[in-house]
């Protein structure tokens, strides 16, 4: 994503008042739901569009080199959404795949059964669903002026209205229980940067990738993924990214999306029609 479009879009949601919070960007709480160890030490660290706390046990996180992820669950509130089981599914498989794509920058990742020096688990505490009416509508305005323009791209804001949010919060625990990183953390979809999916599951699908993507980071470095500047993924993360063989066979209990899940969202399509959110069957 480009960050000088990020920065307009936090500027935006930002300091322009009621009617842009209330219309612009979609808001999320920093919910959460007692399943961490602890959260006296949590600080906040927020990004340029995220609000979030964290807490990181460097020198901990650092010695550690195998790591498993337990997968994601949802809290009693987060259940209350209106959504399908199989978008509950996509969502939460979104957050294990990004992480464990992410993690794999650094530490072995092994399967969910075995011991591993970290183990990381994953709760969603809140969604605000997509309204899937307005999204369709943004995706016909932001492809009619192609037609007008010969097929040239022509930027065109989402509708402001109905837009999706996700608050999550997750752990590393070490083999004895004991708490080496947290994070607490909540984005909404905004109508400059975020894509419209014609489904209720569209903005928290996107951007439970995009947690994923700064709880990896928050482990891998063991620094807040807020303070790094803007880098290329790796070489590794961008062809797993695109549906290829991940450097480990841990991270395909959390299937592969690749290009068909990729080129579906540009098109605006419900990611639980591309993303059957299943184990590559080799894995089983």
């Amino acid at each position: 994503m480009n960050i000088r479009m990020i920065r307009l879009a936090a500027k935006v949601c930002g300091p322009l008042g009621l009617w842009i919070t209330l219309s612009g960007c979609a808001t999320a709480p920093l919910e959460t739901s007692g399943s961490l160890v602890a959260y006296n030490d949590l600080k906040p660290e927020d990004g340029v569009t995220t609000k979030s706390k964290l807490y990181v046990d460097k020198a901990g996180v650092l010695a550690a080199r195998s790591i498993r992820i337990v997968p994601t669950t949802f809290s009693s509130l987060a259940l209350k959404a209106e959504l399908s089981e199989k978008q509950r599914r996509v969502i939460a498989n979104a957050v294990d795949r990004s992480l464990c794509f992410g993690l794999s920058d650094r530490f072995q990742v092994v399967p969910t059964g075995e011991a591993a020096d970290l183990s990381v688990h994953v709760t969603i505490t809140h969604v605000t669903v997509t309204d899937a009416g307005l999204a369709g509508a943004s995706k016909v305005a932001s492809i009619a002026p192609n037609f007008i323009s010969g097929g040239m791209p022509i930027p065109v804001p989402r509708i402001p209205f109905g837009m999706g949010s996700l608050s999550v919060e997750g752990e590393a625990k070490d083999t004895n229980g004991r708490q080496k990183a947290a994070f607490v953390w909540a984005r909404g979809a905004d109508f400059i940067t975020s894509t419209p999916r014609v489904a209720a599951s569209g903005d928290a699908y996107d951007l439970a990738s995009e947690f994923g993507t700064d709880f990896s980071k928050l482990l891998v470095t063991a620094e807040s993924p807020f303070k790094k500047t803007l880098s290329l993924p790796s070489a590794q993360r961008m062809q797993s990214s695109l549906g290829g063989k991940p450097k480990y066979a841990a991270c395909d209990a959390f299937g592969r999306s690749g290009l068909p899940a990729l080129v579906g969202g540009k098109m605006g399509a419900p990611p639980e029609w591309n993303d059957d959110a299943k184990p590559v069957a080799s894995t089983q």
